[in-house]
Order: C-alpha cells, then structure tokens, then sequence
C-alpha cells in the first residue's frame, strides 16, 4: 500500500488554489493583450479555457495550461486528475486534443524521483486513452509538488464554442455533479468515510469528451468548464461576457449529495469562501448551504452549457450516448441590475 500522502506536502489543493480572477486581470491588465494579431480569435481577454489560432483553412489551433498542487494522495491518480483536468479546456470549446506536454515541480528534498515518476505514469494513462500524444515537458525543482499540462488542440471554426453567447430563453446544463471540492477537503482533513473515497476521484476522472458532439448542436450556444472559480463563479463569466443573467433552480443542480455530510461538518475549502465574497453583488443574499456548493471549487468540473430550448432533445441524446443523464438546472433570462445569478428552491 502506498504510504505516501500527497495533500500533506501541498499549501493549496487542485482548482482551489489558482489566482482570484480579480488579481489575473490586474497581472493581464499590464501584459496587455495580442488581441491585435490577425489570426488569434481568442487571446487572454474574456477567461475562456484556450486561446485560439486561425489556421487559414476552417481550423483554428488551440492552446492551453493547467497545473496545481496535489488534492489527493495518491500519485498516479494525482497525475490523472491533472491531466484530465488540463485536457478538459479543450473539450470545453468544442476542440479536440491532440498533443500535450507536462510541467512538474518537485521538492527533490523531501519527495523521491519515483513518486514524480508514478504522477507522470498516470498522467500519461489518461493521455494514451484519450489519444493525446504527451511528449515532453519541463521541470524544476520547487517547494512543494505540482503538475500538469500545457495542451494543443484542433477544432472546427464553425463549432468552437465561447462562454460569451448565451441567450434570453436558453436552458442551463452541467455535465458532471458538483461537490468534489468539499469531499477532496475532507479527505485532507480526515473526514471522509470508508465508502466515500472514491467518489471525487471517480468525478474527476471522468473526461469530457462529450464536449465535441454537443459543440456540434447548432443550439448550443455557450459552454465553458467549471474549476476553480466553482459553478457560481463560472456561470457569472459567462452571464457577463453574454450581457445576461441566469436563474438557478437549487434543487435541480447536480449534486454528490453525499458531500453534504461534510459540508456540515466544516469541511469546506477556503477558496469557496473566497470564490462567494468576490461574486459580491453579482449573487443575491441566500443561506450557507446555498452558496457553498455554488462556490465549492471544483477540479476536473464539469461543462457548463447554454442551449436553445428548441436543441433540448438534441442534448439529451448525447447525453445518453455518454452514460449521462442531462437535465436542465435553470435558465438565462435578459438582465436586470447587477445581479447576474438568481436562485430559487
């Protein structure tokens, strides 16, 4: 049995552990952005997951880069969750992986080469099951273990799919129950029952291939991938950068009902505090449990999506033929004010 425990040698856990929003603009707002460029359709501005490059010939190149600390303790399905993780930005503008490379640093003082090696083996599982060539990287030596991977990708033009296009009308969809925040933290913190240790592994490890069919629904009109900045914060990008707001259904939302337990007990990850207090107006006033799993930070999350009612059909039939069972959760609505999220039940 491995005897090594990951989350101990970590300050951070996962997507919990990436910049405030607020502070990547003001770090971006000095980088300026390459808007400019004749070819790249997607740069640094509007917090997409990838940026992406015209090609000249229908397809643009896509380019993204996650990394983060370990939030489980074991190696191999640390590397797995990083990598599925990167490996889902491109999925969630409708593209297709095709190679990546990975980025480790390593506390060579206080964590042998093998366990490095152990997270760059599962890494390197997930990539050969998804058909992603992994061929090469960087490392360094750092303070504390992290990984991932910067990915390339390739999609259609007429299919890529932004964060900014939801419309008055549409259903909201997320393709993965939220939760995974709470149980990782308690895990860390001791909490978590016998029966639930695999049950945020097994949420992040899912891929989310069903990214490119539902990019090819014509009504699919926005999508983005929820991580760090949990489901509240990632719907709010998507209701500002569309001029929109959207309605939450509480009880409709996907859940791993049984983090509830531990969120009650306190296991909830500072981030999501964070993630609540920078929302600010955007949120309307609603008890704890409400906003804790809205801002629960999620690694390897989920797709959000908006669609036209009239694709609903559409939607659940890939969903179906991905083993999911999709069910809309609320509602984008013309806005109103400064609140871009309202949540009834």
């Amino acid at each position: 049995m491995n005897s090594i425990r990951l989350t101990q040698y970590s300050q951070g856990a996962g997507s919990g552990c990436t910049f405030d929003p607020d502070v990547l603009d003001s770090i971006l707002a000095k980088a300026g952005s390459d808007a400019g460029h004749k070819r790249l359709i997607v740069g640094n501005l509007g917090h997409e997951g990838a940026a992406v490059y015209d090609l000249g010939d229908g397809r643009g190149m896509m380019a993204s880069t996650d990394f983060f600390m370990p939030n489980v303790d074991d190696p191999f399905d640390f590397g797995r969750i990083a990598a599925t993780n990167a490996i889902s930005d491109i999925y969630a503008m409708g593209g297709k992986p095709v190679m990546a490379l990975g980025i480790l640093g390593w506390p060579l003082d206080k964590l042998s080469t093998k366990v490095a090696g152990d997270v760059i083996a599962g890494a390197q599982a997930v990539c050969r099951e998804l058909g992603v060539a992994l061929a090469g990287g960087h490392s360094i030596d750092a303070p504390e273990p992290l990984f991932g991977l910067t990915v390339n990708g390739l999609v259609d033009l007429e299919t890529l799919k932004l964060n900014c296009d939801a419309k008055p009308g549409d259903l909201l969809f997320l393709t993965k129950p939220l939760g995974v925040g709470l149980l990782t933290t308690a895990e860390k913190n001791g909490l978590l029952a016998a029966g639930h240790h695999g049950l945020a592994r097994e949420t992040m490890l899912a891929p989310n291939t069903i990214g490119i069919e539902l990019a090819k629904v014509k009504g699919v009109n926005a999508m983005a991938g929820v991580t760090g900045s949990g489901l509240a914060g990632h719907l709010a990008d998507m209701c500002r950068a569309s001029g929109v707001m959207a309605r939450i259904d509480f009880r409709r939302l996907p859940r791993l009902i049984e983090a509830e337990t531990y969120r009650r007990q306190g296991a909830v990850p500072e981030s999501a505090l964070r993630n609540h207090e920078l929302l600010g107006q955007a949120l309307p006033l609603m008890d704890e449990a409400h906003w804790q799993w809205l801002c629960d930070p999620q690694t390897s999350g989920g797709l959000l999506f908006s669609v036209d009612p009239a694709w609903e059909d559409d939607v659940e039939r890939i969903g179906r033929e991905h083993g999911l069972t999709l069910e809309p959760f609320g509602v984008i609505k013309r806005a109103q004010g400064k609140e871009l999220i309202e949540v009834v039940g």
